[in-house]
C-alpha cells in the first residue's frame, strides 16, 4: 500500500462526531494511553526479520537504521480532522505541500519475452515517465505478467533494474537509433563510468523503501539544467532471468558460467579463465541450462513501476545521489580488503570485503540503502573516522508466493536518520563493508550503498507563515538546526 493509500485508509477509519462529546473525549484518552509510545522512543520501522550468519557464528550488531515505511498514528483529534479536511477538499493545497498534493502513477515496460532459462537484459529510452519541474519522492517496481499478477522470483528472477534521465535535442524522434546525441544525465558519483542510475535495485524491489522523506525531493525536469537546446527523458534497464525448468536456480541467478556454456561476453572478448560467474557470463540472449524434456511456452512478463512526485517548489529541498561499490578499486588506495571471518566450531565462514571512496560533497545524510544478490547478510557505510552512518540488513523470503520467496534477499532494509545528525563533510573518505555467508559458494555477487545528501541548511519558511503539516515517511517534519 502506498503512503498516501495508508493515510486515507486511516482517515476513513474516522468516526463521526459522538453524541456525547464529555463520553467520546474520555474512551479516546484512554485508548491514546494505551498505544501512545513512550517518551522519546522512535516506534520500530522494520517488521520484518534479518538473515541470520551462517550458523555458529557470532550475531551480527545492529543499528538504529529504520525499514519500511511506517505511519505514526496516535494523532490529537484536531489533527485527525484536518487530515479528513485536507483529503478531500477540491481547492488547491498549501504552498507547504500536503498529502494531496503528492501525485502518483503507475506505468508498464515495454513487453519482456522470456522462455526457460533466457535472459534478457535490455535498455529501453523514452519510457513514460513524469514530466515537469518535480520532486521525486519515490519509485517501486515489480515484474508482473500480461494479466498484472506479480511474478515470484523462483520463476523470473529479477537481477536488476535501474532508471535514469539523459538529455535529447528537443522535438527529436530518431535517438533511438543515433545515441550519438544523447547526454547522459548522471547521479552525483562517486563512481566515474558507471552507476550513473537515480534508482535501482533487483530481487528486493517489492520489501524496500524508496520514499524520500520531507523536506527533500529528487529534483528533475529543471529547464535550467539541460544543455541549451536539450530537453530530459528517462531509460530503463531490466535485467531478468526465467527460471523455470532450469538444473539449478540459484546457480543461474548467479549467473554460473558453466550454466550458460558461454566463452565471450556480450562485447565478444573471451571470458578470462578462473572467472566462474557473475554479470560477464548472463547477458542478454544467453540460456541457462535446462532439464532434459521441459517444454514451457514463452511468455511476456512486464516491469511495473509506480512513481510519487511533487511539483517543484521553493519548500523543497533537493538531495544528491551517491552510490558506492564495494568492488570498486580505482579510487583511493587503490584496492579493497577482503576478510572471511570464521566463528563457530564448524569454522563457518562470513565473508566481508570493503573499499574506501571519496565523498566529492558533503551534507546530511537523509536515506541509505544497500544492494546485494543471494547470500548477503547485510551492508553498512562508515565515515572517515570510522563512525557508522548506516547499516542495511537483507531479510529472507520464506515461502512461494511474490515478495516472499524462500531462498531469495526480498528486501533491504533503509536508514532514516534523524534530521541533521548524520553528517559528511566535503571530500571524506567513506568505507562500504558489505557482507555475505560462505555456507556455500557464490559467483556474481554485487555491494552497491545508496545514499541520498541533502546540503547544510534549514528549510526556508516564508515570513510570517508556520511550516505545513508534514507527511514524510517515517521521518518527522521538523529538521534539525545545522551543525555549527
Amino acid at each position: 500500500m502506498q503512503p498516501i493509500d495508508r493515510l486515507r485508509a486511516v482517515a476513513s477509519r474516522s468516526p463521526l462526531p459522538h453524541p456525547f462529546p464529555h463520553r467520546r473525549r474520555k474512551r479516546c484518552r484512554k485508548r491514546r494511553r494505551r498505544v501512545a509510545p513512550p517518551v522519546g522512543t522512535q516506534p520500530r520501522m522494520n517488521p520484518y526479520k534479518r538473515m541470520r550468519p551462517a550458523s555458529g557464528s557470532a550475531p551480527l550488531t545492529t543499528y538504529p537504521c529504520r525499514g519500511f515505511l511506517a505511519l505514526r498514528l496516535g494523532w490529537r483529534q484536531s489533527v485527525h480532522v484536518l487530515l479528513i479536511a485536507l483529503l478531500s477538499a477540491t481547492t488547491t493545497p498549501p504552498s507547504t505541500e500536503a498529502l494531496n498534493a503528492i501525485k502518483s502513477k503507475t506505468f508498464l515496460s515495454p513487453a519482456i519475452s522470456l522462455s526457460p532459462g533466457s535472459v534478457s537484459d535490455k535498455w529501453y529510452l523514452d519510457i513514460a515517465f513524469p514530466r515537469g519541474h518535480l520532486a521525486l519522492k519515490s519509485f517501486n517496481g515489480e515484474v508482473v505478467d500480461e494479466h498484472g499478477v506479480p511474478v515470484p522470483l523462483h520463476e523470473t528472477y529479477l537481477h536488476h533494474w535501474v532508471v535514469e534521465p539523459y538529455y535529447v535535442p528537443k522535438g527529436n524522434t530518431d535517438a533511438h537509433d543515433d545515441l550519438s546525441k544523447i547526454i547522459p544525465a548522471r547521479n552525483s558519483g562517486v563512481c566515474k563510468d558507471t552507476m550513473g542510475q537515480y534508482y535501482g535495485l533487483g530481487s528486493e524491489t517489492r520489501r524496500t523503501s524508496t520514499w524520500v522523506p520531507d523536506p527533500y525531493g529528487i529534483e528533475i525536469g529543471d529547464p535550467e539544467a539541460a544543455p541549451e537546446g536539450y530537453e530530459e527523458r528517462w531509460l530503463l534497464n531490466v535485467h531478468a532471468i526465467d527460471t523455470r525448468g532450469v538444473v539449478d536456480k540459484l546457480a543461474c541467478t548467479e549467473c554460473r558460467c558453466d550454466l550458460y556454456n558461454v566463452t565471450v561476453d556480450k562485447e565478444g572478448r573471451r571470458i578470462p579463465e578462473g572467472y566462474p560467474g557473475g554479470f560477464h557470463c548472463c547477458y542478454d540472449g544467453t540460456q541457462c541450462e535446462l532439464k532434459d524434456g521441459f517444454v514451457v511456452e514463452t511468455r511476456k512478463v512486464f516491469l511495473r513501476y509506480t512513481v510519487m512526485w511533487l511539483d517543484w517548489s521553493d519548500s523543497l529541498l533537493p538531495v544528491r545521489i551517491y552510490i558506492f561499490d564495494v568492488t570498486d578499486r580505482a579510487l583511493l588506495e587503490g584496492k579493497s580488503e577482503t576478510a572471511c571471518k570464521r566463528t563457530g566450531p564448524k569454522n563457518d565462514c562470513v565473508h566481508v570485503e570493503a573499499t574506501k571512496q571519496i565523498l566529492p560533497r558533503g551534507g546530511v545524510i537523509v536515506f541509505g540503502v544497500a544492494h546485494q544478490h543471494s547470500g548477503g547478510i547485510g551492508s553498512s557505510l562508515h565515515g572517515e573516522d570510522g563512525r557508522l552512518l548506516c547499516e542495511s540488513m537483507a531479510t529472507y523470503g520464506e515461502g512461494k508466493e511474490a515478495g516472499d520467496e524462500a531462498g531469495y534477499i526480498v528486501g533491504m532494509s533503509t536508514c532514516y536518520p534523524k534530521p541533521g545528525t548524520v553528517t559528511v563533510r566535503d571530500g571524506e573518505a567513506l568505507t562500504v563493508v558489505s557482507n555475505y555467508s560462505s555456507e556455500r559458494p557464490h559467483t556474481g555477487v554485487m555491494g552497491l550503498f545508496y545514499i541520498l545528501v541533502a546540503e547544510h541548511r534549514q528549510l526556508p519558511v516564508a515570513a510570517g507563515k508556520q511550516p505545513g503539516l508534514c507527511f514524510s515517511f517515517p521521518v518527522p517534519c521538523k529538521l534539525a538546526a545545522p551543525p555549527s
